[in-house]
């Protein structure tokens, strides 16, 4: 016979990984199962979409997913921010109220530290935020002359790719207005290449680069900002003057998760064949923990099917 499936899961944060999670375990066992799933935002946003938001491509509204419109078997989304967890009791605190679970997911992602790089919080130029992208949108077709750097506070940061596809609609948008040969572009990045995983893409990158102009400054990062003199200072003390910066900020786990006392350097430590947590009961997969991948949706949506695939095997048919 079926066993019976535990009361309660509790996932905290729908983005990638919690969404597929989610998603799988309501396939799976519908109503007979209570997933509880929280997240601090009405509605996600596809990474790729911040840069269509800046470049003045699509409006924020367009591209908001609301989590209202989540009709899943099992599932309810609760729109609290999550204040405490405690991971031997499985007991999570939101401003809400507590809830307890019998399994705990931790998928909260990866936090911005503007406070790491000194000054990034004053120039404010950021492009990883919802929020930052909204306010590039209009400081980008001002800029029509000068020195623009797309820099990198620091390693590991989501998404790989997106700060080169930055460079590169920079490049594009500036062409477009006729003022690209009135301006410079240079792209600091503390990996050894654009995109570590994909030499194949880090090698076509550097040629693109090139043919555009582009000057590309690998393995380091932007250690502090000058607002005053405007001058981004490499952690080699190298200073790039800039009239433009897109930055990339520090990342590590949000407050919440390293006062639960989960986190080792800044993020989860997992076992990362089956993303388990020290405590019993307890997972964390996505952006929040580090399990050797690079932090990127696709890699948070494996890591919810490896969970959802263990507690099935524990609680489903069994095969």
């Amino acid at each position: 016979p079926n066993m019976v499936p535990p009361m309660r899961i509790l996932v905290l944060g729908a983005g990638f990984g919690g969404l597929e999670l989610s998603t799988r375990l309501s396939e799976e066992f519908g109503d007979d199962i209570e997933v509880v799933l929280i997240d601090k935002n009405d509605a996600f946003v596809f990474g790729f979409s911040k840069l269509d938001v800046m470049f003045g491509r699509t409006t924020p509204d367009a591209v908001r997913m609301p989590y209202r419109d989540i009709a899943k078997p099992g599932v309810r989304v609760l729109r609290e921010t999550v204040t405490a967890i405690d991971p031997g009791a499985r007991r999570v605190t939101t401003e809400a109220g507590v809830h307890e679970a019998d399994v705990l997911v931790i998928a909260l992602g990866a936090d911005y530290d503007l406070d790491a790089t000194p000054g990034l919080a004053e120039v404010g130029t950021e492009f990883y935020s919802v929020g930052g992208a909204e306010r590039l949108a209009p400081v980008i077709p001002a800029f029509t002359r000068g020195d623009a750097i797309i820099g990198v506070c620091g390693a590991p940061f989501k998404c790989p790719p997106a700060p080169s596809e930055c460079a590169l609609l920079l490049h594009d948008e500036l062409v477009a207005r006729g003022v690209r040969d009135d301006c410079t572009i240079t792209f600091v990045i503390p990996l050894p290449t654009p995109v570590p995983p994909s030499p194949e893409t880090s090698a076509a990158l550097k040629d693109e680069f090139a043919e555009r102009g582009i000057r590309l400054i690998t393995g380091h990062r932007i250690a502090s900002l000058d607002p005053a003199r405007r001058v981004a200072v490499l952690d080699d003390d190298t200073e790039l003057p800039f009239d433009l910066f897109l930055g990339v900020p520090r990342h590590r786990a949000p407050d919440v998760v390293i006062a639960s006392g989960l986190t080792q350097d800044g993020y989860i430590p997992v076992e990362s064949a089956t993303l388990r947590t020290s405590f019993e009961g307890v997972y964390a997969i996505g952006d929040v923990c580090t399990a050797g991948v690079p932090k990127a949706g696709v890699f948070a949506e494996g890591a919810a099917r490896v969970v959802a695939r263990s507690l099935i095997a524990e609680w489903g048919s069994g095969e």
